[in-house]
């Protein structure tokens, strides 16, 4: 009980550290918040400036469990690589075997389920390609407003002007 507890405070407190300890290789200026990693952590590696929020990341295809009274020690397990400055958006799912590049955004509720190529945004179920990187960082600057580095006082301000 004592030890469930200190690992969820670990995985809370200090996730990157959690992470590293279930052996994954976590990349430089990460963010994982409430992150799953699957029976073999080791398999996954993360690049550099990856966030993710509630993503799965499944290293087995659990489906063989149907053929386990035929093939009694039957597992597929595959790695996991995620590049360098990626978002994974919340919920995602990505499962054994893929490869994500660099410079991805991945839409929310997103199962990733074969390679994403570099400098592209996907999404859906499956997750496919919806646009490149250039044509989301276009829309982004279009939509944008400068509030990332402003003090909660000055975005409320900044937010609820008439």
């Amino acid at each position: 009980m004592i030890k469930r507890a200190l690992e969820f405070a670990h995985k809370k407190l200090d996730p990157i550290g959690h992470a590293r300890r279930l052996g994954v290789t976590v990349g430089r200026n990460c963010r994982l918040i409430d992150v799953s990693f699957s029976s073999e952590p080791w398999l996954i590696r993360l690049g550099d400036h990856v966030s993710a929020t509630r993503v799965r990341f499944e290293t087995h295809d659990g489906g063989v469990w149907v053929l386990r009274g035929a093939h009694p020690t039957l597992d597929i397990i595959k790695p996991i690589t995620v590049g360098d400055n990626v978002f994974l958006g919340y919920g995602a799912i990505v499962l054994p075997g893929v490869t994500i590049g660099e410079n991805v955004v991945v839409g929310a509720g997103s199962i990733v389920s074969r390679d994403v190529p570099p400098n592209c945004v996907v999404a859906g179920v499956p997750a496919r390609v919806i646009k490149s990187i250039s044509e989301y960082e276009a829309k982004a600057l279009a939509a944008g407003i400068p509030t990332k580095q402003m003090s909660p006082k000055e975005k409320r301000a900044h937010l609820t002007r008439t």
